[in-house]
């Protein structure tokens, strides 16, 4: 009698869901149907990845909704979709959903998680100290020509033996970004610094994984299965004791009045400055999370880019060739190498945008919220429907791209060989919430990637005889791990 009790009561919550996700849809653009309980993750495979997404647009048209659990997301796809989105429409869709396990890793704090005069007023402060940290400005060329000078070494080190690219490239890049926020580089052997880029690439992994997606779609039943996320946890612990600690010696050091040497004088001179103000959003706590966000984001996507970049460059060993010769016929063999250059570079940078566009190492890119009823392409969407603009169908939309499925440097050279931009090339998203490191980015993969050219031509181990384009994805879309070898070259 009790288990036919429980089934009765079972069927008719079933049912209930049922009629209420029913009448629900048509508040929305179509879709597929949904499930009570599991939406459509069943059909997503608990993941947004780019194929399926794909799929759904061909049978549902470039706006469509799939449901996550219980919670309706609009997906944009397609260059025209997405720019009215986020350019037409940029401060109505400058929300950040608080999804349950990065609120649980991030909090309501930062600029990555927090919407409205909070992130405003962070993003300006960030804006206003990669400004006089030196973007822009020969001071960060020479800190990541620094960078790539250490870089180069460790690959010189190999001496033509097989190897694993991605651990210098990651220790690289993110002693760049760790110099922005605390002043100094840390050395490859540092374990605190090793223990802090292990802890940036899970928090990038897991919320994009099967089990980031189940805990955002069911965060009551996840809470109770703590293990599969224990470690990812203790990391993140760790990581915001690590800034933590780093900005408690920032402020036994501190004077005010002296000149801010890094982000974090920056924000203790702001904290400072408005001590008095009760209803200021200055806060030790949204300094600690401002460089969390930073470190995560100035860590894994230019890293992974560069390492999809050797893969390819593997592949297509003709692509090699080419930008090996307009380096040569362009820069001396000791020449500093200088973001203007790029101007001077046309192969050498058409390759770059090729490689940041195919790659797509963002997949999707991160959710947004309406903070307001609009209506996009027709459809009406209101007022706190979480929206997801899709950067995959940006970079891959066939009415901007010859071949968005192949790997083309072409896309970006006219008939006559200078470099040309794409309005869809939009891979650091655009509008109010685009990435505030664009700028940086930019840089930093520039002169990494030419030095790394300058210097090395790149083989598959003799023993390797394909290059494999299988990936893992999680938030990033990443290659599998792989190995080449580095030969040192002289300029012709």
């Amino acid at each position: 009698m009790l288990i036919e009790g429980f089934l009765l009561f079972a069927f008719l919550v079933f049912a209930f869901q049922f009629l209420q996700l029913q009448w629900a849809r048509g508040r929305y653009p179509p879709g597929p149907f949904p499930l009570p309980i599991l939406g459509n993750l069943w059909l997503l495979n608990f993941a947004l990845k780019r194929e399926t997404l794909v799929k759904l647009t061909n049978i549902y048209g470039n706006i469509y909704t799939i449901w996550l659990g219980t919670t309706p997301v609009v997906v944009l796809n397609g260059c025209k979709a997405v720019k009215e989105g986020l350019i037409t429409y940029s401060e109505e869709t400058s929300g950040r959903p608080l999804l349950p396990l990065f609120t649980e890793l991030m909090g309501d704090k930062g600029v990555f998680m927090t919407t409205g005069p909070i992130w405003k007023q962070q993003k300006r402060f960030i804006m206003m100290a990669l400004r006089n940290l030196g973007v822009g400005k020969k001071i960060l060329e020479n800190r990541i020509q620094e960078e790539a000078h250490y870089l180069l070494k460790v690959f010189k080190s190999k001496k033509g033996s097989p190897f694993d690219p991605r651990t210098p490239i990651v220790k690289a890049v993110s002693n760049i970004i760790c110099n922005f926020v605390f002043g100094h580089r840390f050395s490859e052997e540092d374990a605190h610094f090793n223990k802090l880029l292990k802890t940036i690439h899970m928090i990038v992994y897991v919320p994009g994984s099967v089990w980031g997606r189940a805990y955002d779609s069911f965060p009551t039943i996840m809470q109770k299965f703590q293990k599969p996320y224990q470690q990812l946890f203790e990391h993140n612990k760790f990581m915001h004791n690590f800034v933590k600690d780093k900005m408690q010696s920032h402020k036994e050091r501190w004077e005010e009045g002296n000149e801010p040497q890094d982000l974090v004088d920056f924000y203790l001179e702001y904290i400072s400055k408005s001590k008095d103000n009760s209803s200021s959003i200055f806060s030790e706590e949204n300094m600690v999370q401002i460089a969390v966000d930073l470190l995560i984001g100035g860590a894994e996507t230019s890293t992974t880019t560069l390492y999809w970049g050797l893969l390819y460059l593997l592949k297509y060993p003709d692509v090699q060739e080419k930008i090996h010769h307009e380096i040569d016929a362009i820069l001396g063999p000791s020449q500093m190498i200088t973001y203007e250059d790029r101007n001077r570079l046309p192969y050498t940078n058409a390759v770059l945008h090729e490689i940041v566009r195919y790659s797509n190492v963002t997949i999707t890119g991160p959710l947004r919220k309406c903070l307001k009823d609009i209506v996009i392409m027709g459809f009406p969407i209101g007022k706190g429907t979480l929206l997801l603009p899709n950067a995959h169908s940006v970079l891959y939309d066939p009415e901007y791209w010859e071949t968005p499925w192949k790997f083309n440097p072409e896309h970006f050279l006219d008939s006559e060989g200078n470099f040309v931009n794409n309005e869809a090339y939009l891979p650091f998203s655009t509008g109010r919430r685009a990435c505030v490191g664009e700028s940086l980015a930019r840089i930093e993969l520039f002169i990494f990637f030419t030095n790394l050219l300058r210097s090395f031509k790149y083989q598959l181990p003799p023993e390797v005889k394909e290059v494999s384009f299988e990936e893992i994805t999680g938030t990033t879309r990443q290659p599998l791990p792989y190995n080449l070898c580095a030969f040192p070259r002289e300029a012709t």
